[in-house]
């Protein structure tokens, strides 16, 4: 062959450089050089002075380097940044030539060696380049300033990236348990696809059909030893189980079914695919939970990937038991990133239950399921942040039996139930979610349950906004809940929740509706704009209002009637379109030290034997009277200051009655013939007599 090259080669002008032995040292090397160099030299004028392509095979004749000065492991970070160091660092750059004669100069390069590091063109390097894989390319790197440039370069390195790992942006794993994908072009760093490279190198690949390929090619693959490749998913469990890697496992694209994924080690699992990665990447069961935590699989992850359950006989009683994701005891894995579906009937799509099981799910999207989303239960906690739950046919999130999750920036919304539905002792911290357009309540409360609710916004529910019901507990605080079709809060059946600090407001009918021996704190909410009553307090229930502003309704400010009790004290009820206060049908509660006013009717209104107590309070500036009283209502009025009323003070009407101590009733800005009006019934000797208003002209 080299025989045939000879003849067929154009007669050269320059005489071949004289070969050196491998053997001999770098000062006899170095001697040799000028000569050779200046042979070279009569020809070499740049790229196009007619050099044969064939000079640039003499390189070979010259010593090669030995395997410890060139040797570059597996790209890992610690080579791959040495491919990078700058020209202060010793590491990876080539040792100063001897000193000839004394001069302090080094003698000039080899010509074909000058020739590739300085002539030739920038885009024929980086064709040439584009052939190496990572670990030739970081030996290059290490050659001169040039190609280490040229070696870094983001598209040498996104080719090599998505033959590897797939992703079309870079995957960023900067700490145990943590992956983001970021933009290249808004990427801190210049070559973002190469730091991901390091960070991911040490992982086996799950990757049907390619292992026997990549085991068959060494050649093809040189410097990927350390990679490992699995066809199923079961296999790279048992490689982490014998040790051949330290527990990172990346999934490729496909489908992947009826594997047995049960993990009880801190293995990490994270799909590998192009575009939206957890679309590409699918792994179901048909018989039993998709995924299983146990005990020891603490600080586990798994992103990335929908993770489906879709039994054949999916209301079978026996996957009452079987999930997608099934955490148990004493086990806190990370679930990121994932879509989870379930097409089971009789299961949850995620169970997290017993002592100690604590995962963190962030950013997944549990939808779609038939039955209920999350279920949190047997005094299991964890962190829930920024997941889509939507379109389940039950809850959302089911807590129970002493389940204590913590549950922030959820969106959950348009479930085919409630939202959220805590009960049987369930608590639970939820904070910043938007619950919204669910079927029922977008919050229920039953049981003794006593969950946390701040800072969510609850709205445009189907009925209800929150309904504690069943002697439900909870704290509700700095919520907005608005535009539901019913009441923005339920409360009844012995239920004692705090409401507090809330904006409830445009709701389809009442603000607070609380009934059937219903309790509750009601306290500094902002509560306007609603259809119906702001409060509402009926049937036997007692709870205590204060410091809540009522204003702005379509209907009254607060309605008790059928027997509701309460304390009502110190809020600020004004501009309502009906009365300030309704009493009625033998209700009894506690007005005391409440500003009324400015409203399109009366302030207080007592009828069909409405009692109670009214007393210390300013009501003031009504279209109507300030307060009226008729049909048998009885309600007690003491050191009250009623004033700016439009149709007098105190109207008494249709027999009705009152106790008013005049001593300390305060009544002024109207004329005394309108302090007291008698309509239709009472005669003024009676007036007197049950008013103590002897002594007064009528």
């Amino acid at each position: 062959m080299n025989s045939v090259r000879a003849t067929n080669r154009r007669p050269r002008r320059v005489s071949r450089p004289r070969p050196v032995q491998p053997d001999q040292n770098e000062g006899d090397r170095d001697e040799e050089a000028p000569a050779a160099a200046a042979e070279v030299a009569v020809e070499e004028s740049g790229p196009a002075a007619g050099n044969s392509p064939y000079q640039l095979r003499r390189k070979s004749l010259l010593p090669k380097r030995t395997a410890s000065s060139t040797a570059v492991a597996c790209p890992s970070k610690t080579a791959m940044e040495g491919a990078s160091t700058s020209t202060t660092e010793p590491f990876g750059h080539r040792a100063k030539r001897a000193r000839v004669s004394g001069k302090s100069h080094d003698l000039p390069a080899a010509p074909a060696e000058q020739y590739l590091q300085q002539k030739l063109p920038d885009e024929v390097v980086l064709k040439i380049f584009s052939y190496l894989l990572e670990q030739d390319l970081c030996q290059t790197a290490c050659v001169c300033k040039r190609f280490s440039q040229l070696a870094n370069d983001p598209i040498l390195w996104k080719r090599l990236y998505m033959e590897v790992f797939e992703y079309t942006r870079p995957m960023m794993h900067p700490e145990p348990g943590k992956f983001y994908q970021v933009s290249p072009e808004e990427h801190d760093h210049p070559n973002p696809w190469k730091d991901s490279f390091q960070q991911l190198y040490k992982g086996a690949h799950v990757k049907p059909g390619f292992a026997e390929h990549f085991y068959s090619n060494p050649g093809r693959y040189k410097g990927r030893e350390n990679m490992l490749y699995y066809d199923t998913i079961e296999d790279a469990l048992g490689g982490v189980q014998e040790a051949h890697f330290e527990g990172l496992i990346f999934v490729h694209s496909g489908i992947y079914t009826d594997e047995w994924i049960y993990i009880e080690s801190p293995i990490t699992m994270i799909g590998a695919a192009p575009g939206k990665v957890s679309d590409k990447v699918v792994i179901e069961n048909t018989r039993d939970s998709t995924f299983v935590f146990m005990e020891g699989s603490e600080d586990a992850y798994v992103g990335y990937m929908t993770i489906r359950f879709n039994p054949d006989d999916k209301s079978a009683q026996h996957h009452n038991a079987h999930h997608c994701l099934e955490i148990t005891v004493n086990c806190s894995p990370n679930i990121d990133h994932c879509i989870i579906r379930s097409t089971c009937t009789v299961g949850s799509a995620v169970c997290v239950s017993g002592q100690g099981a604590c995962p963190s799910i962030k950013h997944c999207n549990i939808s779609d399921c038939e039955n209920v989303g999350l279920y949190i239960t047997d005094h299991a906690q964890g962190i829930y942040e920024d997941n889509e739950i939507s379109n389940n046919a039950l809850a959302g999130i089911w807590v129970k039996n002493h389940g204590n999750p913590i549950i922030r920036r959820n969106h959950i919304h348009h479930g085919r139930d409630v939202g959220v539905f805590t009960f049987d002792h369930g608590m639970g911290y939820f904070e910043s979610c938007n619950i919204h357009r669910n079927r029922i309540a977008g919050f229920e409360v039953k049981a003794y349950a006593n969950p946390t609710v701040v800072r969510c916004e609850i709205h445009h529910g189907q009925t209800g906004g929150i309904y504690v019901h069943e002697k439900g507990r909870g704290q509700f605080i700095e919520n907005k809940i608005y535009a539901n079709n019913f009441a923005g809060v339920w409360i009844t059946s012995n239920s004692d929740p705090t409401i507090r600090g809330n904006a409830i407001f445009n709701g389809n009918q009442g603000g607070v509706y609380i009934f059937g021996d219903g309790r509750g704190l009601i306290e500094g909410n902002d509560i306007h704009g609603n259809a119906l009553a702001g409060i509402q307090i009926r049937t036997n229930s007692c709870p205590i209002v204060r410091h809540n502003k009522i204003h702005d309704g379509q209907h009254g400010g607060i309605y008790v009637h059928e027997k509701g009790q309460g304390v009502i004290e110190e809020n600020e009820v004004y501009s309502n379109t009906l009365a300030g206060v309704w009493v009625t049908t033998g209700s009894t509660p506690v007005l005391r030290r409440n500003r009324i006013h400015s409203g399109k009717q009366v302030g207080v209104y007592f009828y069909d034997n409405g009692h109670g107590v009214l007393e210390d309070n300013d009501i003031y500036n009504h279209m109507y009277s300030g307060v009226q009283i008729r049909t048998g209502s009885n309600p007690k009025i003491r050191r009250n200051k009623i004033w700016g009323g439009q149709n007098g003070g105190i109207l008494v009407y249709n027999s009705g009655l009152g106790a008013c101590t005049l001593t300390r009733l305060q009544v002024y800005g109207v004329s005394s013939d309108t302090l007291v009006r008698l309509v239709s019934g009472l005669s003024e000797q009676c007036v007197k007599k049950q008013w103590g208003l002897a002594g007064l002209c009528f």
